[in-house]
């Protein structure tokens, strides 16, 4: 149990030092001001309308780095400071939500996946470990039998979290990837400007990548546990 503890130490620690770096690099970037003195809604509206597509809402969400596009409702839901400021990080966030719809528009497959896979995900991912750890505590106190397979119906609940978090990584870095293409060839960016809107998106992207790997650290941790001493 202490390895495991260490491991969710190491990950964690990781998590908050690329987490406080992507805060630092958008707080740098929030000061390199757009020379086209759009803002961040301004950005997202026109890359919408530049891909034609008109059922898309922008709108203000409350909160910090809370960006994200919802599929659901087809809005691109822009953070207060994103949303008015007019600077590279704005930029970047605004058209990397941006990215989302135009996926969404395309039917891109990655997305197409990770969005069957976010009710089930949404319910079972908070309650998988206490079903693993539940299993196996059920194994120690009544034998082997039911206990393990209880234990293996949080492994399977465990890997569609995982399986979740490797999906998100393609959809992510492919949103940045249309973001930074669009921002490049409408010239809506300088050169200085684009370099620091690549600069945060890519750091935006390794919260994903870390937190891919915590998950699959955990669940392969969890899986030696359950059936690693079995004959």
């Amino acid at each position: 149990m202490m390895i495991y503890y260490i491991l969710l130490g190491a990950i964690a620690l990781v998590s908050w030092l690329v987490s406080s770096k992507l805060k630092s690099k958008f707080k740098h970037y929030s000061k390199v001001h757009l020379r086209n003195g759009m803002s961040g809604a301004e950005i997202a509206e026109k890359m919408l309308a530049d891909h034609g597509i008109r059922d898309v809402k922008v709108v203000s969400t409350s909160g910090m780095l809370t960006d994200h596009y919802n599929p659901v409702n087809k809005t691109v839901n822009l953070s207060e400071s994103v949303y008015n400021q007019r600077n590279a990080a704005s930029a970047a966030v605004a058209a990397h939500e941006c990215g989302h719809a135009v996926q969404h528009a395309h039917a891109y497959e990655w997305l197409t996946l990770r969005s069957k896979l976010v009710p089930v995900v949404s319910v079972t991912s908070g309650m998988s470990t206490w079903i693993v750890f539940g299993g196996i505590i059920l194994g120690a106190a009544a034998g082997a039998g039911l206990g393990f397979w209880v234990a293996v119906t949080g492994l399977i609940l465990m890997g569609l979290a995982t399986l979740f978090s490797f999906i998100t990584l393609p959809v992510e870095y492919d949103a940045s990837n249309r973001a930074l293409a669009w921002l490049k060839q409408k010239n809506m960016v300088t050169q200085e400007e684009f370099k620091g809107s690549e600069d945060a998106l890519n750091w935006a992207a390794r919260t994903y990548l870390v937190a891919a790997i915590g998950s699959l650290a955990t669940l392969v941790y969890w899986g030696l546990q359950v059936l690693g001493g079995r004959d």
